[in-house]
């Protein structure tokens, strides 16, 4: 009897703490003290990145980005800073902080915000985080060294992606766009919710085909500006 108990117990453990992982997207909306709403979507990857954006929710407007690497030891989330939109003296620190999480919310006691589940990873054919490691030119394929500390790097969750280009060296930060997407048939869609480098691509809808050949994502297309483009990606390690 006490064997069937303790199993009963470890299968209830084991269950509860897959429910309640932080792999996926979360969301808080709130206005700040000039009264616009803004918009906080954090996305934690499965292999161990994470990453939070911040914009106008009515318009699109970029304010704010920042992330790295993530790893959850008991309620203690320790993140490593890779890119700082506001403060790139943060790049290569560790924070921790407690965090209370649930099912389908996750809080910051310290900063009094809770942020609410969008999605647990899934559907997700693309989730997780991702580095270019080169394109197609005039047909000719050219890669480059993903572990040089110039990134151009793509979260994925169930539903939502972010692209950040950073430079973890000398702590500069490019650029970072990002939105909701789904992938069916072949063509990954995205729908732009933000665009740091132009706030009028808010609300852009693009199309590409895509397909994972020997665990490289070939991702082909037209740009934002309209330009035919053929990258290749590979997940994170």
């Amino acid at each position: 009897m006490k064997n069937i108990i303790t199993i009963i117990l470890l299968v209830l453990f084991t269950t509860s703490i897959k429910s309640q992982s932080l792999i996926g997207s979360w969301e808080l909306i709130q206005e700040n003290e000039s009264g616009v709403k803004e918009k906080q979507i954090v996305i934690f990857s499965s292999n161990g990145f994470q990453s939070i954006s911040i914009f106008n929710a009515e318009t699109g407007e970029f304010i704010y980005s920042n992330g790295g690497t993530w790893e959850l030891n008991g309620d203690d989330l320790t993140e490593k800073v890779e890119f700082d939109t506001e403060n790139p003296e943060r790049v290569g620190s560790e924070v921790t902080f407690k965090i209370i999480l649930k099912k389908n919310s996750i809080t910051v006691p310290d900063m009094s915000r809770t942020w609410k589940r969008i999605d647990n990873g899934k559907p997700g054919k693309l989730e997780g985080a991702w580095l270019m490691s080169g394109r197609y030119r005039n047909g000719k394929k050219q890669t480059r060294s993903i572990d040089r500390p110039r990134k151009t790097m793509k979260l994925l969750s169930g539903k939502r992606f972010q692209w950040i280009a950073y430079n973890t060296e000398t702590k500069q930060f490019m650029g970072t766009g990002g939105g909701t997407y789904t992938t069916k048939d072949g063509v990954y869609s995205e729908n732009i919710e933000f665009f740091s480098r132009d706030d009028s691509k808010a609300g852009l809808k693009l199309q590409f085909d895509f397909e994972i050949m020997d665990g490289e994502w070939n991702h082909k297309g037209f740009s934002s500006k309209g330009d035919p483009l053929h990258e290749i990606w590979v997940k994170r390690k």
